[in-house]
């Protein structure tokens, strides 16, 4: 009775051990969540892929006839991106920004704790529908004036006029209808972490990792970096149109070379002050003065007085004033 007992604890403890390696194994064959930041980081790195291959594209055709591409450029960027989706998500389930992440595109269609990867379908739809409503929306600029349609909407006068309008209401419809149904994934997205943009989520594609156990590797002490050179670059954009420059460098140059060689230097150069314009270093077209010794062009001086209300003349630091035009003496001197 003793043994009897013995096995069929052994057994029991047998059957616990292979249940529980049966949850660790199942634990550990699933991914952890993507961050929603480095699914972000994926799409800006793909838009800004597309917009430089766009722009080395443009550059081979400069030397031609100018807007020889723009009546192609919706067809043509929608080639360029079909162009990158054959050799990078056809081919490795991934676009070029999720392979730097080490990420990879999966399919939600199944149930398996293993890596599903994107069927020929889906990756399919997933192409048409990330192509199709960018080449819609920019060729329809184009289709609204060959349906007789001004780009504002205005019907014309055709006996057509009724579908016509007709047709720029569901094409305004639909347009609205899929900007809110953006939106909303968006915010569907930011709650569970999944499907960022719309096409992925119509075409049951998720972002998973394609290496076990990959971290996102940002230190606090590059992320501290960026954010004190970002906050101080908004603070100069802030303060800097509050400073005056030009009589804050006036005011630095008198104290730093001293009036006493300004006013030498003034002295020096008061025979030869009106040939100067003291903004642009040209002869001065039609002379005018603010209040100092100094000579400017009128057009120089009265668009430098519009954009600084409170202008300084940039050679002695003196207020400026009212522009007024310069009186000279011509004489002719016989040979």
């Amino acid at each position: 009775m003793c043994m009897f007992h013995r096995r069929e604890m052994a057994g029991l403890n047998r059957d616990h051990n292979k249940r529980t390696a049966q949850t660790n194994g199942s634990e550990s064959a699933v991914d952890p969540p993507v961050l929603r930041i480095s699914q972000l980081d994926a799409l800006e790195l793909d838009s800004a892929l597309e917009q430089l291959l766009w722009t080395q594209f443009t550059q081979c055709f400069q030397n031609c006839r100018p807007g020889l591409l723009t009546p192609m450029e919706p067809e043509l960027k929608a080639l360029l991106y079909l162009l990158l989706w054959r050799f990078t998500l056809y081919s490795s389930n991934a676009t070029i920004g999720q392979s730097l992440l080490s990420l990879r595109y999966q399919s939600t269609s199944s149930s398996s704790p293993h890596y599903r990867p994107l069927s020929r379908r889906q990756k399919l739809g997933l192409a048409i529908l990330t192509a199709g409503p960018r080449w819609l929306q920019e060729r329809s600029y184009r289709l609204l004036p060959c349906l007789a349609l001004s780009p504002r909407g205005a019907v014309s006068d055709s006996d057509g006029g009724l579908l016509q309008q007709s047709l720029r209401k569901a094409l305004t419809l639909v347009s609205g209808l899929a900007k809110f149904a953006t939106f909303v994934n968006f915010l569907v997205f930011l709650r569970n972490g999944r499907h960022p943009v719309l096409p992925e989520r119509i075409a049951g594609a998720q972002a998973v990792f394609s290496k076990p156990n990959v971290v996102r590797d940002v230190t606090y002490q590059h992320m501290n970096r960026e954010l004190l050179w970002h906050g101080f670059a908004e603070f100069l954009i802030f303060l800097l149109p509050l400073v005056n420059l030009r009589k804050l460098k006036a005011a630095v140059l008198l104290h730093v070379l001293g009036r006493k060689d300004s006013e030498e230097e003034g002295t020096r150069e008061g025979k030869d002050v009106w040939k100067i314009c003291g903004l642009c270093g040209e002869w001065p077209t039609m002379p005018h003065t603010v209040g100092c010794q100094h000579v400017f062009c009128y057009y120089c001086i009265k668009s430098h007085s519009i954009a600084d209300a409170y202008l300084t003349c940039p050679k002695c630091g003196a207020e400026a004033g009212t522009p007024n035009v310069v009186k000279m003496d011509m004489r002719v001197v016989g040979r």
